[in-house]
Formats: C-alpha cells, structure tokens, sequence
C-alpha cells in the first residue's frame, strides 16, 4: 500500500516545511490536486507550486487534475517534476489517445472517475493506463465523508486488473482505508485526516496500521 498525502487542507505558505514533514513520515507520493474554477469551481494552483515542492523532497509527484482540457497542462506539469499525471474521464472525450500522450512522454498516464459516473468507463483504457483513480467523494473540497458505494467500483477494477494501481481519493482515514483496502485498493490519497492529527507521521502511522501494514 502506497500513503499519498495531498497538500489541498494545508496551508500553502507553511507548504515549505509540512511537504517534507510529510516525506520524513514515510509517505511515499505526494499528491498535488489542480483545480481550474471549471471542472470543480474552486481554483487551487498550477505548475509553479509545484516547481518550488519538487526540490524540497525525493519522492513522487503526481498531479490529479481536476480541470477542463486537462491535456493542454500535460507539459507544464511534467515540466515541474510530476512522475504521474492523472485527468478526469468526465473532461474529455479523447481519453485514450491522452492516455497514451502522456506514456509517450515518459509519465504514468492515471484516469479517475467521480462517485456518478459508472466504472464501465474504464474498461476501453485498462491497457493505457498505469494507475486508476476512484474518486470517494465528489472532487471540489476537502473534509468530505466517505461514499462507501465507490468501492463496488474498486473492486470492479481490482477483478479486470489484478496487477494495476488502484487509487482512493477522499474522506480515507484510519476507519475507511481498511475498507478500501480490503476492495482492492492499493494508492490512498489522505489530506483532511492528516490535519486533524498529533502529527503526519503518528497519521501516516494509524493508516498503515488500519491495514495491518508498518513503515
């Protein structure tokens, strides 16, 4: 199981010292979530924040992009240090040919899906995509509780892929990782949890714990 904690509850000016808080803590990706104020109607940031992280830690980047024509930021975040790039199924009808834009590039290509739409989506790209992203609340803003009905869908992922990464993104705390674990996820994306704690590594602690994991 992979820890990917997302900066989007912290605060962006103490992003300097929490974002290698949270390697020393054994998180293994950081996950930065790209919101254009159209896809989701918040705005949240772009590549330039992400050039300023990308010297301060060693682990993986990946960029969610929550965003319109999420295929023109391909580059930019690439650009920026990003190993993977994941973009919504719901914001293009090109998604296979993205798919394999991105690996041409030498990025893992990731496809996520929101809580409405069916998982059927992804079966025509199970052979372009490094990584699937079943979203567990709907994207927009943080602190959200869990739709337990999203994972029928990890599942789903999990019997058709048995080798691919599949990851959760909202709501995962100590209580639903365990059960997003159990479903087939492998990836958790932790943000909110992660505000609440003692500390980023007592959280990251508690979490690999609820799955019977350690550092």
């Amino acid at each position: 199981m992979k820890i990917a904690p997302s900066i989007l509850s912290f605060s962006q000016i103490e992003l300097g010292a929490i974002v290698p808080e949270m390697e020393e803590a054994g998180a293994d990706v950081l996950h930065l979530d790209v919101m254009d104020g159209q896809f989701v109607p918040p705005i949240t940031f772009g590549d330039s924040l992400v050039k300023l992280l990308r010297p301060l830690v060693k682990m993986p980047f990946e960029a969610h992009l929550m965003t319109n024509t999420p295929e023109c930021h391909f580059e930019a975040f690439a650009d920026a240090g990003c190993q993977t790039i994941i973009f919504h199924a719901e914001a293009t009808l090109h998604a296979h040919r993205h798919c394999q834009r991105l690996r041409g590039m030498g990025v893992k290509s990731g496809i996520a899906i929101n809580p409405g739409t069916p998982v059927e989506v992804i079966w025509p790209l199970l052979e372009v995509i490094d990584m699937a992203l079943v979203m567990t609340v709907n994207p927009g803003w943080g602190g959200q509780a869990f739709i337990p009905e999203t994972l029928k869908k990890v599942a789903a992922i999990r019997a058709a892929r048995p080798d691919l990464a599949i990851e959760v993104d909202g709501g995962v705390d100590p209580t639903t990782i365990s059960r997003a674990f159990g479903a087939g996820a492998d990836m958790f994306v932790v943000g909110s949890y992660l505000c609440r704690t003692p500390s980023i590594r007592e959280g990251v602690e508690a979490l690999r714990q609820s799955c019977g994991t350690k550092l």
